[in-house]
């Protein structure tokens, strides 16, 4: 059953401009962590509406925590241009900062799909405020996610089994790697996007989460 919640259309702050967003709060207003959720590669038509940016946001927010959703700069009513994820970051940092201000004294959780797991589990690891990180068809094939080795954080790792951009064995290699709690979770036949594998998604984060004591149940 998804939580209820309030859902509020604006505008954050970034360094190239205003972000495009949209926030959903708990409507008991008694959750412990807020989530910002990154989309994928804006070149290539990713938005904040894309459907597992949507899947993972109603995920979270089931679970009870605030989640925003943002548009990268250039993309929507975003301000800005694409900076290939070297400003973009800046644009997630921009979202914690909102988030940090919005909800004061709770952990912030990061997620990103695609283009937005590189940039946003990037700009999560540098930020002490952010304290979990899932990452949604990593795009290992081709991109270099060699901050990781540096990042402790506990991260989720879910990927389609025959996700064209994020080899799943080269992912399961990485993340042996990295330091700290990691799991990965291997969504069978599925595709970088998950296309009919949504529900999966789901249940991947939900248990995560409960796993990780994040929430106290799914």
């Amino acid at each position: 059953m998804g939580a209820t919640h309030e859902s509020r259309n604006l505008f954050v702050t970034g360094p190239a401009g205003r972000l495009e967003a949209i926030l959903w709060t708990p409507s008991a207003r008694a959750f412990s962590m807020a989530a910002v959720v990154c989309h994928p590669h804006p070149l290539f038509g990713g938005t904040m509406h894309n459907k597992v940016v949507y899947q993972a946001a109603k995920s979270l927010d089931a679970l009870g925590l605030a989640v925003l959703r943002f548009n990268f700069r250039g993309t929507g009513m975003s301000e800005g241009k694409h900076d290939r994820g070297e400003g973009e970051r800046g644009d997630v940092r921009a979202a914690l900062d909102f988030l940090a201000s919005e909800f004061s004294n709770i952990p912030l959780l990061v997620a990103g799909f695609s283009f937005g797991c590189w940039v946003g589990l990037q700009a999560g690891c540098e930020d002490t405020r952010v304290t979990s990180l899932i990452g949604l068809g990593a795009p290992v094939n081709n991109a270099d996610f060699s901050y990781l080795m540096r990042c402790k954080k506990p991260k989720l790792f879910v990927q389609g089994s025959n996700d064209q951009f994020g080899d799943a064995g080269k992912l399961r290699e990485l993340v042996a790697t990295l330091p700290g709690e990691n799991q990965v979770v291997v969504v069978e036949d599925a595709d970088h996007f998950f296309a009919g594998k949504l529900n999966q998604v789901n249940r991947a984060i939900s248990g995560w989460m409960t796993e990780q004591h994040l929430v106290q149940n799914s």
